[in-house]
């Protein structure tokens, strides 16, 4: 009599591979053939390069716009034009999955972090509150890993500063993009 054996094996590491293998074959006789990889890449999902866009900033200096933050070039950042709060909103065009924030930037004192999943910019709920740390002559370099990070729109809230001026040098979501809005 012989044996049949059927598997499906799901690896989950940090490059997010799935393999999945199907076999049905007496086990004597051949090892389980591979059916199918799939790999789900995980990207800067705040790149303007990736699809992501600036659509809303409370302020805008001709020389150092919005556009900055998420272009991909260290030399760039957004400056605000004073007065707290100040805001950005970040579009993804689809719905993503985030798992891990880095936000550079230059006397920001309180940041908050809301998102949204919706089709258009509404419904935003808050996700995610710091208080940042000054530290004079180089940029701030706050990380954070993110839990529940579902999202189509991210807005960023500069509640407070340790100057009148702040400025943001690049905004990073690592994660996967799940779907595209329909």
């Amino acid at each position: 009599m012989k044996q049949y054996s059927a598997s499906l094996v799901i690896m989950l590491s940090q490059s997010l591979c799935i393999d999945i293998y199907f076999g049905l074959c007496p086990i004597s006789t051949r090892p389980k053939r591979r059916v199918q990889h799939f790999k789900m890449r995980k990207v800067d999902l705040c790149l303007s390069s990736e699809g992501a866009e600036v659509i809303l900033a409370t302020s805008s200096d001709e020389t150092h716009p919005p556009e900055n933050m998420i272009d991909g070039n260290p030399e760039t950042f957004w400056t605000t034009t004073g007065m707290f709060p100040q805001e950005f909103i970040i579009c993804f065009h689809k719905h993503v999955r985030i798992e891990r924030l880095v936000i550079q930037s230059y006397f920001v004192r309180t940041l908050r972090i809301e998102k949204s999943t919706s089709k258009e910019p509404v419904d935003f709920e808050q996700w995610i509150e710091r208080d940042l740390v000054h530290t004079e002559g180089q940029l701030q370099n706050e990380e954070i890993m993110a839990r529940d990070g579902h999202a189509t729109y991210l807005r960023f809230i500069i509640m407070s500063a340790f100057d009148h001026f702040a400025s943001v040098h690049s905004i990073s979501a690592e994660g996967t993009a799940l779907s595209n809005l329909s």
